[in-house]
């Protein structure tokens, strides 16, 4: 990497003579949106405007890699920081959907510019890019956010060639949500991404959900692989979670009780799907470690897949999809949290059912008892889960609760007392 300010290559120059092409030409406009401004409210940037930013400071040439692109159609900025741990995290993702690009023919330019403090660090985290630079210079830097309102790192901010195509305020949600297929990252792309998410979420096609990335098996905790097309005809529970979470290893319970609740009964055509949201893949085996079922292998990118597609913001979720393809409910933890494998198929039929037996099955049991080996009075209460005081096993639906030390006993035991 050739980190020169003084002494201008030709080949320097050649690049940035493309790049004034690149910006400068196709039409009287370039348009970009600013970071944070409404998506609709389309800024326009002159022709001249980034050239006369640099210009102002004396900016004759961009560093550059020795690879030579003066071919360039597509220009994007890339605002970073070596001190920055998102710039940091998010480089190396960029750094391959520019090779995959490029590799695929298509003629993309990044530029970076830095929001480092010093020089030395601005040179350390450049050797890792393979595009171009602004030359080190902390008012310019300053003067070139100030100019496109970029007011956070890291942003990647494409700009329109032809002054009439939206583009995006930051690519970076984009290109991590969809690698090199955000490409040339304009609004018109990403809704074109988003429409081919609904279409698969709707279509809810365990083959085409689980299999579109490197791998058309899952894997269990012992090692063994499992065909994806295995599981055609199952009702689907897609578990987002993770050894970190502790509100993921509570749920991995309560789930793990309704798995085998179901699958006790061979007739039950019910599978988990483990997608890991871990850190690292130690993380991951940490975590299928402790599950019965069948998981996302940790190296395939269907991972980060279904996580956009089915709109995972907070983990744990579960999302149940019905054997033929149809979302059931994006919301299957409150449903086995609240009812275990009782509600199976977990349809709103199903659920309505169970309540109606529940609700029949509380008006037949008495409101108030006395138990012969608890000395306060007894209320019924419906509870989700608890732990019988009596007999120590864990319960669901119906307790006799007591209010003043939080006994609870379950209605069977009061039978077997009683008889």
């Amino acid at each position: 990497m050739k980190l020169m300010e003084q002494k201008v290559s030709k080949h320097e120059r050649s690049l940035f003579s493309s790049l004034k092409l690149v910006l400068l030409s196709n039409g009287s406009d370039i348009m970009s949106l600013h970071p944070g401004s409404d998506i609709h409210s389309d800024v326009r940037l002159s022709k001249n405007d980034f050239k006369k930013v640099l210009a102002s400071e004396g900016v004759e040439f961009l560093i550059s890699s020795d690879r030579k692109n003066d071919d360039v159609t597509t220009t994007c900025l890339f605002f970073s920081a070596n001190w920055c741990r998102p710039c940091q995290a998010f480089l190396p993702h960029l750094v391959q959907v520019y090779h995959s690009l490029i590799n695929a023919g298509e003629r993309l330019e990044v530029i970076f510019i830095s929001f480092d403090r010093d020089e030395d660090s601005f040179n350390e985290h450049f050797k890792s890019m393979p595009w171009l630079a602004v030359p080190f210079n902390v008012h310019l830097h300053k003067k070139i956010s100030s100019h496109f309102n970029v007011f956070h790192i890291p942003t990647l901010l494409p700009l329109s060639i032809d002054g009439k195509s939206p583009v995006e305020e930051n690519a970076v949600d984009l290109i991590e949500d969809y690698g090199a297929d955000a490409f040339p990252f304009t609004r018109e792309r990403r809704e074109q991404l988003k429409a081919m998410d609904d279409e698969q979420r709707k279509r809810g096609k365990i083959e085409e959900l689980l299999a579109s990335g490197k791998s058309s098996y899952l894997v269990s905790k012992d090692g063994s692989k499992v065909l994806v097309s295995e599981l055609i005809g199952k009702t689907i529970g897609l578990y987002f979670g993770a050894y970190w979470c502790p509100p993921s290893r509570i749920f991995t319970t309560q789930l793990i009780d309704a798995y085998n609740e179901l699958i006790t009964n061979n007739s039950t055509p019910f599978e988990v799907i483990f997608i890991s949201t871990d850190r690292d893949h130690d993380e991951f085996d940490n975590s299928l470690s402790t599950m019965p079922w069948l998981a996302v292998p940790y190296e395939d990118k269907t991972r980060q897949d279904l996580k956009r597609i089915f709109k995972i913001k907070g983990i744990p979720a579960l999302v149940l999809i019905a054997a033929d393809g149809k979302l059931i409910s994006a919301n299957g933890r409150a449903l086995v949290s609240a009812y275990g494998g009782s509600a199976f198929p977990f349809t709103e039929a199903s659920v309505g059912e169970l309540e109606t037996a529940l609700r029949k099955e509380g008006e037949n049991l008495p409101q108030v008892v006395k138990y012969a080996n608890h000395e306060h009075e007894l209320k019924l209460e419906m509870a989700k889960a608890y732990m019988c005081d009596a007999c120590g096993t864990r319960g669901k639906f119906w307790a006799f609760t007591c209010d003043a030390c939080n006994y609870d006993l379950h209605p069977s035991c009061l039978e077997r007392s009683s008889a």
